[in-house]
């Protein structure tokens, strides 16, 4: 019986023009792909080819087997794909947020509950983190929306409120309570990996700079060498960063959120053990 990769051949001999150049392209030589051809024609009982002097066309049943081989092929990419995918899944939990604060709590929660197997985490929108969920490619979402349907368990992880972190000196650091309007017009210092809290901020405060830093390490020294702002948790506040700087709540409430963990019911058993964050 012929093999995948004489149809692999064929299609790169229709993609290339000439025996010469799929042949360059596949990394053999020349008469060792032609060889491979006349076993495919033998294999199949049919000739493939008008055969000239320099020149190989496709004939009728080799356009034909052209059609064949390239279903053939996608379909063997797509049971590869699908097969490595189930297998992964098998071994991994992943897990997508709508912000990181509560990710960075519970992808070691997940690992300690299950080390025999590998987590990995990102952060999405709503809308993905939900379809995600359902299809399969989440085992577990945090979002800060609280419905669900029949299938699925939701619980109450956390709730993380937005701070402004100003050096003691800044114009604004003696108030109590400040909104992102009150800070519009201002440069901050921002982590980019943010997930929604990014975009919330920049419709809150259209008029500011927004210094993005894509290295928590490289913000954290900013954070500590410089007089600009930066915003700041309860889940995130305590870091070393923030040591020297006035924590000042934000009143927005866009930016003190509940948020939730979701995940099926067929999963009950292995997240039933997670403790929300007090």
């Amino acid at each position: 019986m012929f093999e995948l990769h004489q149809l692999e051949q064929l299609l790169a001999i229709e993609k290339y023009g000439t025996l010469s150049n799929a042949a360059e392209h596949l990394n053999i030589s020349q008469p060792a792909l032609s060889r491979s051809i006349q076993r495919l024609e033998e294999e199949l009982e049919v000739t493939l080819f008008e055969r000239q002097k320099n020149k190989l066309t496709f004939n009728e049943d080799g356009l034909q087997a052209l059609e064949y081989a390239r279903r053939i092929v996608e379909l063997s990419g797509e049971m590869k794909h699908s097969l490595v995918a189930a297998a992964k899944a098998r071994r991994t939990i992943s897990i997508g947020s709508i912000a990181p604060a509560p990710m960075w709590n519970l992808t070691p929660e997940i690992s300690r509950l299950h080390s025999e197997m590998s987590v990995q985490s990102e952060l999405s929108t709503n809308e993905k983190l939900e379809k995600g969920l359902r299809d399969g490619t989440y085992q577990i979402i945090i979002t800060n929306d609280p419905t669900a349907d029949d299938d699925t368990i939701c619980i109450e992880y956390c709730e993380e409120d937005l701070y402004i972190a100003l050096p003691p000196a800044h114009p604004l650091a003696s108030r109590d309570e400040l909104s992102l309007s009150d800070l519009n017009g201002q440069s901050i210092l921002q982590y980019t990996k943010v997930g929604f809290w990014l975009d919330i901020c920049r419709a809150k405060m259209p008029d500011s700079l927004f210094l993005l830093q894509e290295e928590a390490e490289v913000l954290d020294e900013l954070r500590r060498s410089s007089a600009l702002p930066s915003f700041a948790t309860n889940l995130t506040g305590g870091t070393p960063a923030n040591e020297h700087r006035v924590m000042i709540p934000l009143t927005d409430d866009e930016v003190n959120v509940i948020f939730y963990i979701k995940y099926k019911k067929t999963n009950r058993k292995m997240f039933k053990d997670i403790s929300p964050l007090t």
